[in-house]
C-alpha cells in the first residue's frame, strides 16, 4: 500500500469525521477550512443545507487588523469574529468540525478564540 500524501490523509480524516458530525438548527456545525494563506470558518445547519454565519481572513472587518500578524494570530481574530457573529444570531452551542486538520496551530487558535467569545463545544 502506497503512503498517502498530506492532502489525501487530511481528506480521509475529514470523511471519517463527517460520518459522525452533523449540524442541526439547534446545534449547528462550526466548520474550519485552512488553506496555505487563509483560514475560513462557517457555522452550518446541515439539515437545511444553509450557512448561518461565516468569517475568514478575507473579511473586510478584519483586513486592517491582520497586517503584520502571524497566521495563528489571524486565526484567533477569525475565531473571535465567528463567535461574536454566532452569538449575535442566537447561536451559543455548536459541534466543531476541524475539517480533517490536526487540532494544533491555527485550527486550535481559532477554536480557543471562538470558545473565549462565548461559543460552547
Amino acid at each position: 500500500m502506497a503512503k498517502l500524501s498530506k492532502k489525501q490523509a487530511r481528506e480521509r480524516r475529514h470523511r471519517r469525521i463527517r460520518r459522525w458530525i452533523t449540524g442541526t438548527a439547534d446545534i449547528p456545525r462550526l466548520c474550519v477550512f485552512r488553506s496555505d494563506e487563509e483560514i475560513y470558518a462557517q457555522v452550518i445547519d446541515d439539515k437545511a443545507q444553509h450557512t448561518l454565519v461565516s468569517a475568514s481572513t478575507l473579511d473586510r472587518e478584519l483586513r486592517e487588523q491582520l497586517d503584520g500578524k502571524t497566521k495563528s494570530e489571524q486565526a484567533t481574530l477569525v475565531g473571535e469574529l465567528v463567535g461574536k457573529r454566532a452569538l449575535d444570531h442566537g447561536i451559543n452551542k455548536v459541534v466543531f468540525d476541524r475539517g480533517g486538520n490536526k487540532y494544533i496551530g491555527r485550527v486550535k487558535a481559532l477554536a480557543d478564540a471562538a470558545r473565549k467569545a462565548g461559543l460552547e463545544f
